[in-house]
């Protein structure tokens, strides 16, 4: 299994690091992509300790939708602060980037310009993008369409509609599905899980956040992940081996199409 998104650089984890690694591993995780904020220089510096504690965990970087306002009137810096962090890491993605018009901790334009920014970056450097969208669906794919070129990426923490996965099948994109699949009112995510197909599917634990049934109120860690699995298994009726598979390749199709594998 692979955990296609994780914050393992993040404070939750500095005092037990090695032994989140050691229970992914035990897990029967073969990797995971550990997601840092661009400019954080704490982050960095326990992305370092990561990547010492875990040889086979990639990287990826973005300026979040939260963060936006810091680059107002600026978006390119935005940018470039990604490109910076994702050079340090050889980061395989940008992201997570987006729009999150729930909070609106950032102005809502300032948002879809640094957005716009890093997709940008993306298509320059033929990386994809990990996208973070809350309340902002329409928006969300205007920047992209706007965009143009081959932009191609992932949805990650899906929480939308069957009609919405159907437009990010659509414009090529992967969806991905975390703890939030395993909740006993998820039931209209588990429908959109239901039409993915085995292809475009991949699965998180956007740890340390969102932790999966039973684990509802503990930190989450990659280890989890593995229930989030099951539950998909279990609702498209297919075997979990067989799904874990899939999904391992999508990883390596999306994120890593040089490896060979």
């Amino acid at each position: 299994m692979i955990d296609s998104h994780c914050h393992l650089a993040d404070e939750a984890f500095a005092h037990d690091l090695t032994d989140v690694v050691g229970r992914a591993r035990e897990a029967g995780l073969t990797s995971a992509l550990c997601i840092l904020a661009a400019d954080d220089a704490e982050e960095a510096s326990r992305a370092a300790r990561v990547r010492s504690a875990w040889q086979d965990v990639h990287f990826a970087s973005g300026v979040h939708p939260h963060q936006a306002g810091a680059f107002e009137r600026r978006p390119a810096d935005a940018a470039a602060a990604a490109a910076r962090t994702i050079d340090a890491f050889d980061g395989c993605a940008v992201g997570e980037i987006g729009l999150d018009y729930h909070y609106d901790f950032s102005p809502r334009p300032v948002q879809r310009e640094v957005f716009a920014s890093q997709i940008a970056l993306a298509l320059e450097r033929r990386l994809p993008v990990i996208i973070h969208t809350r309340e902002a669906t329409d928006d969300t794919f205007d920047v992209l369409r706007e965009a143009g070129g081959d932009v191609r990426g992932v949805f990650h923490c899906f929480t939308g509609d069957t009609a919405m996965a159907r437009r990010a099948l659509a414009i090529g994109f992967y969806v991905s599905f975390a703890g939030i699949v395993t909740f006993p009112r998820a039931e209209s995510l588990r429908d959109a899980a239901r039409l993915v197909p085995d292809d475009r599917l991949l699965i998180e634990t956007d740890s340390p956040y969102l932790a999966p049934v039973p684990h509802r109120g503990q930190r989450n860690e990659p280890a989890f992940v593995g229930r989030v699995l099951e539950t998909l298994a279990e609702v498209r009726g297919a075997a979990p081996d067989a799904l874990g598979s899939a999904v391992a390749r999508n990883f390596d199709t999306l994120f890593r199409p040089n490896s060979g594998l």
